[in-house]
């Protein structure tokens, strides 16, 4: 079994898989170590419909697969085992993986993405995509003319109510203090939305539905009161973490725990490059992510071949 590589790519998502082809079509050998299936949150959206390209939008986990099958097709190697250690001071740079094996690679695209924060309520996992969504840029559209509740006080919630507003019926903004905590910025316009209620001291204790999102149960932190709202969805912008828990001591960290880098996707540790959802950028999308990922490989590429020279 080969483990010595000119590149790893830990993820397996958009961006991995991005860089992935990239890098194998630029003659590197290269391998993509993902945890558990291609596209990561990628393959858990039923549609997408904002990425360009596909007028009727596409299903997250067909596009997943054809990334993947794409990198294969110009030599990539995927293989889906957990990285568990990285050593990136070494050189050549090593990555340990859940089923005992230690792989070695000139460079490291570190591509693992940040998962949404939940509401951990019951329904929530069953009713993804079926009306709970965690991305108002992503699913905005399929709530046109509908009703939603947003979940949060942040400027991500704001931000969502703002966008929501423009194209959504009415917009339910729950929050659990009774002022928002997002900038000044998004208060002026959300203030003066005819459509946008604000819901004060109160959290969403129950998602209605079975087959998809029907309303949701409210309860009043302050009183205890329980009423019930009718919607048609239920976005949770309560933040994102970030999957860096392997890279704590490796690399530097904003203060969130996104990996810092520049805009050519070099981190602090010479020789490890970032792409998508991990590194610390104002926008987080799976275009994004695709760009990102093509970028690092260019610079991929030049770090090795300096190193040879």
């Amino acid at each position: 079994m080969q483990t010595k590589y000119d590149v790893i790519i830990i993820g397996g998502g958009p961006a991995g898989y991005s860089a992935a082809t990239y890098c194998a079509r630029a003659a590197l050998s290269t391998l993509v170590l993902e945890s558990y299936a291609p596209g990561g949150q990628m393959s858990t959206t039923d549609i997408i419909d904002n990425y360009p390209g596909f007028a009727d939008g596409v299903g997250g986990y067909d596009l997943a697969m054809e990334m993947h099958k794409q990198s294969v097709r110009f030599g990539a190697v995927s293989t889906f085992d957990k990285v568990i250690f990285v050593d990136f001071a070494a050189q050549p740079k090593k990555v340990a993986t859940q089923s005992g094996v230690i792989y070695e690679a000139g460079a490291v695209i570190v591509a693992t993405g940040s998962s949404p924060k939940e509401l951990g309520l019951d329904k929530e996992k069953a009713l993804r995509g079926r009306g709970v969504s965690y991305c108002a840029t992503c699913d905005g559209n399929f709530y046109r003319g509908k009703t939603v509740i947003i979940v949060g006080g942040g400027d991500t919630a704001a931000a969502d109510a703002v966008l929501l507003s423009k194209i959504c019926k009415k917009v339910y903004l729950v929050h659990r203090r009774d002022t928002l905590r997002a900038t000044k910025a998004y208060l002026k316009p959300l203030e003066s939305s005819k459509n946008v209620e604000f819901i004060w001291n109160s959290a969403v204790q129950n998602i209605l539905g079975s087959e998809k999102v029907t309303g949701a149960e409210l309860r009043n932190l302050k009183t205890g009161e329980v009423k019930t709202l009718t919607c048609d969805g239920i976005f949770a912008a309560i933040g994102n973490i970030p999957n860096t828990e392997l890279f704590r001591d490796k690399m530097e960290l904003d203060a969130k725990g996104y990996i810092i880098a520049d805009e050519d996707t070099h981190t602090s540790v010479p020789g490890v490059f970032v792409a998508g959802d991990v590194r610390a950028k104002p926008l987080r999308q799976i275009v994004t992510a695709v760009s990102d990922g093509a970028v690092a490989s260019l610079m991929v590429e030049e770090y090795l071949t300096a190193q040879q020279n």
